[in-house]
């Protein structure tokens, strides 16, 4: 089968995450979020992110804390869900445990830890009337009712005055523009590189990084065949075993029912002997 590149689904949020683990980019977004900070430099940021083993795992794309004054965790998000709230607090639970484990705090002491003060912030590039500058815990699922916790997250929509997070959110635009005209392709990939090249949007990353972004951005057909096999597998097991459990229901004998499975699931007389002992009750 010929090999036909697709572009990832997660092609924004892969740049996001590859874009910042750059001190050179991470200062640009500190910046961005606290333009009254002139003193701190690259070297008093530290990367913090929770990496993802799984795809799906639900980790934070951007962790990093300032010195030991703040830790920082930062989403790129394309569709609206209040869940992201959610997803903040977890996120924050997580990295403040990794955070006393990697300092060997002891948090059964007498003597209190030095706890960096969080910030949450949700970069939105999805289309959306309402823009609220926070989005609450307490608010959106309690009602304001009072609670031992909460959090506020701040979100982000465009950036400012060509800073490093209006660049990324200015990509983002380009690339759903070339994927309506394209695809999922890897000529809606390069486009929206070169377009931005041309607009100086992100242009010293991708001009020196711009294989990297390709490679990262784009993943072959065959991946995706391996994946959807394995989906197909999945669904053949389940109905095999739901075979099973039907036949038994039904009172057939068990050198009956080993027999229709292998005739109607193209087994071995063995390989479906093994099933069914395992599936028989």
């Amino acid at each position: 089968m010929e090999k036909t590149d697709i572009a990832k689904y997660t092609i924004k949020d892969s740049l996001f995450t590859n874009l910042f683990q750059d001190k050179k980019y991470l200062i640009q977004l500190y910046r961005a979020l606290h333009p009254e900070d002139t003193e701190t430099t690259e070297n008093e940021l530290k990367d913090i992110t929770i990496k993802n083993i799984l795809v799906d795992a639900c980790y934070n794309d951007l962790g990093f804390t300032v010195g030991d004054k703040i830790m920082i965790l930062t989403e790129a998000q394309t569709t609206w869900t209040m869940n992201i709230i959610i997803r903040a607090l977890m996120y924050l639970v997580q990295s403040y445990h990794e955070y006393f484990e990697r300092r060997n705090d002891n948090l059964y002491g007498s003597k209190k830890v030095k706890l960096p003060k969080a910030e949450l912030y949700v970069i939105f590039t999805g289309k959306r009337v309402s823009k609220p500058e926070y989005v609450s815990l307490s608010e959106e699922f309690w009602g304001g009712e009072k609670c031992a916790i909460d959090v506020k997250v701040k979100m982000i929509y465009d950036g400012k005055d060509n800073d490093i997070i209006s660049q990324y959110v200015a990509f983002t635009k380009v690339y759903d523009e070339q994927m309506k005209l394209y695809g999922r392709t890897r000529e809606a990939v390069t486009n929206t590189i070169n377009i931005c090249k041309d607009r100086d949007v992100l242009k010293e990353y991708l001009s020196s990084r711009e294989k990297e972004v390709v490679d990262m951005m784009m993943t072959l057909f065959d991946e995706e065949q391996v994946m959807r096999a394995y989906v197909e597998s999945e669904k053949e097991e389940a109905a095999m075993i739901s075979a099973i459990e039907i036949y038994q229901e039904m009172g057939l004998p068990i050198s009956e029912t080993i027999k229709k499975v292998a005739g109607k699931y193209n087994l071995e007389e063995n390989d479906a002997e093994a099933w069914v002992q395992r599936y028989w009750k």
